[in-house]
């Protein structure tokens, strides 16, 4: 898979080096660690390139993850690999799930909030994908929806029906191997 025109475009609009990074250096290295992931076909592709500890760190989020967020919905509203995709959407859980420093970003929002409401701008393209992906995307989708809490009836109608949509595929898949 290529890098969209839409995502270079958001990796273009934000000056990375001036950003801090979750491994402690600047962030400039992150768009590399975007592009490798969104062009991997295979897991074996992404070795050596994770988002894990760059944008993010076992729900720890930091000033590079936000901007972070756009890239990763930019790229998921196009094709990509499973790999990738399934990278991406696990990335994107970990940090709905986050939490920053408690500072207030420029928004006038905590770091955390403001990551969350950038991915609740694709709801749709993240349902979307819960109903059309794997199982696995789609009990990931879940319970990326429920840190997002769209509130309401909405929020519950997806999850659950992502939630039952990846209990059917999973037991279909292990009737086959039966």
């Amino acid at each position: 898979m290529a890098v969209s025109a839409l995502v270079r475009a958001e990796l273009a609009r934000h000056d990375w080096k001036s950003l801090a990074c979750m491994c402690g250096d600047s962030a400039e290295h992150v768009p590399l660690l975007f592009e490798t992931v969104i062009t991997a076909e295979t897991p074996r592709d992404m070795i050596g390139y994770t988002l894990d500890g760059h944008v993010e760190g076992d729900t720890n989020i930091t000033e590079c993850t936000a901007p972070a967020v756009g890239v990763i919905m930019a790229a998921l509203a196009g094709e990509l690999s499973s790999s990738a995709r399934g990278a991406l959407l696990q990335t994107l859980l970990y940090i709905a799930a986050g939490a920053g420093d408690g500072g207030a970003w420029p928004s006038g929002w905590a770091l955390g909030d403001e990551c969350r409401a950038t991915a609740l701008e694709g709801f749709w393209v993240l349902v979307g994908i819960g109903l059309t992906g794997s199982a696995d995307d789609a009990d990931t989708v879940a319970d990326i929806c429920e840190y997002l809490d769209p509130g309401g009836e909405k929020s519950i109608h997806y999850q659950a029906l992502l939630r039952e949509r990846a209990r059917r595929k999973t037991k279909r898949r292990a009737r086959r191997w039966r």
